[in-house]
């Protein structure tokens, strides 16, 4: 154990300098807003496809998706789709259409689109947009801290509250210093650290059992309804949950801190190569995840906690030094979602509410200070929220996932699909989209019938369009 944590404080430490050397290298090519929040349009293919599907994932598809692959079995196996098709959707229907708009409008942020979309002059779309992302922002990126005091609690038994003080005061000096040029760059470096991570440990693991027919005996005799398609469950469940494990992928066309890459993304060809560069990503994580959900029924039967599976796999089943790499992926699939959330937060509160709203005539420098100051407090406020007791990431994050897809998912379609949609429609479609979420999760509703954004995303896209057609004259 001594070797271990030490082979892995020497791994863990290089990794950091790497990403605070991005952070002082983009520093010095951050002189704007435009710089700060959208790296200048100028982000290529690798960086942008990468950064994107990277920041989208996080620790729910290192801890969360192996852990609920452990207790789903097999029937686990349709949440791939549904976050593949989530893909599809944001790089084919929407990535080059908000990449033109956002340029053509001269938009930095979501709210921004939305407000010169809709020629809104009463700010009330900046204000729904911006208390929406805030707020799930806060309980995003909370999860993302309490998976940092989770995997380190795992393999060494550290207090959570050193593991999530530290791991979280990294991702927010680098998230100060460059903006969304130094996310999207540490992004790219950390998704590449992340694939590799999931690839090495699920295929060790899927050799450790003896190869298909290892695994498949030694799982079976462990846990037989691990390796049925539905999972033992009665059929009108099973069903109900395969339409919320697809449904997730509705998520995707919502998520801000994604749709901002794409905002940033240089031109019309970075946009066609990402789309291949990302659904090979995605389609690499999630088959790795899955099946070393499933050979950790045969490994570590009877885990308490299902989110552990990963730490604890990589620690029995890799040398030493290979354990620190694939346990830096755990720390790189956190820190690349919790910096991009911040940063997204953080031009909600610089830009959308100190510069639009207040109509504060702000200098370059003076942006860049409010900026770096929201990421600062936003970032405490969450760890303080991590710290007070543990969660269930999965569920944290499924959450807030739901709730910025429902709210800003069904909008963004319509507006680059339809001629149309009203700000009467708008507001209504938001609002609807939220508090939908809220209420379905609140009430239970989520677990006893079906997952949150399914309804919530429905129901948004009937309100846009309803009252759309009700106010249209």
């Amino acid at each position: 154990m001594t070797e271990m944590s030490g082979t892995i404080a020497i791994i863990f430490v290089l990794y950091v300098l790497a990403m605070l050397a991005i952070g002082v290298w983009t520093s010095r090519k951050t002189h704007s807003a435009l710089d700060f929040f959208l790296a200048d349009r100028s982000l290529k293919a690798w960086v942008t496809a990468i950064s994107s599907t990277a920041s989208s994932e996080s620790a729910w598809a290192v801890l969360g998706t192996v852990g609920l692959a452990y207790k789903e079995g097999l029937s686990a196996i349709w949440f791939m789709p549904g976050c593949l098709l989530g893909y599809l959707i944001n790089w084919l229907f929407l990535a080059e259409k908000l990449r033109k708009h956002s340029v053509e409008n001269h938009s930095i942020t979501l709210p921004d689109y939305f407000e010169n979309y809709f020629k809104d002059k009463t700010s009330i779309l900046r204000v729904i947009s911006v208390v929406i992302i805030f707020s799930c922002m806060m309980a995003y990126v909370a999860a993302q801290f309490t998976a940092i005091g989770k995997t380190f609690d795992a393999v060494f038994g550290i207090p959570h509250i050193l593991s999530i003080s530290i791991g979280g005061a990294i991702v927010l000096v680098y998230t100060m210093m460059g903006g969304v040029r130094a996310v999207a760059w540490t992004d790219f470096a950390q998704g590449i650290i992340m694939v590799a991570g999931l690839v090495i440990l699920s295929l060790t693991a899927f050799f450790h059992l003896g190869g298909f027919s290892g695994m498949w005996s030694q799982v079976g005799s462990v846990s037989p309804e691990t390796l049925t398609w539905m999972g033992g469950k009665p059929t009108s469940v099973f069903l109900g949950s395969i339409v919320g494990l697809l449904g997730i992928g509705l998520g995707y066309p919502g998520q801000p801190h994604v749709l901002t890459r794409y905002m940033a993304a240089k031109d019309t060809q970075t946009i066609e190569r990402g789309t291949w560069i990302a659904l090979a990503w995605g389609l690499l994580v999630y088959s790795s995840s899955i099946l070393l959900g499933i050979c950790g029924q045969a490994l570590f039967p009877g885990l308490e906690d299902p989110e552990y599976l990963f730490p604890k796999a990589a620690e029995q089943l890799l040398p030493t030094l290979l354990t620190a790499i694939v346990l830096t992926g755990v720390l790189a699939a956190i820190m690349s979602t919790v910096s991009a959330q911040l940063l997204v937060a953080a031009s909600a509160v610089a830009h959308d509410v100190y510069s639009k709203m207040l109509k504060k005539t702000l200098s370059h420098a003076r942006i860049l200070w409010v900026s770096r100051a929201t990421v600062l407090v936003l970032g405490l406020g969450a760890m303080f929220i991590a710290l007070g007791e543990t969660r269930v990431i999965f569920w944290f994050v499924l959450f807030a996932w739901s709730g910025l897809g429902a709210s800003f998912g069904p909008l963004i379609l319509f507006t680059l699909y339809s001629k149309n949609i009203t700000r009467q429609g708008a507001i209504a479609g938001m609002l609807t989209g939220f508090l939908t979420t809220l209420i379905w999760k609140v009430t239970g509703l989520s677990e006893s019938l079906i997952y949150e954004l399914v309804p919530a995303f429905i129901f948004a896209s009937l309100s846009i369009y309803v009252v759309s057609k009700i106010t249209a004259k």
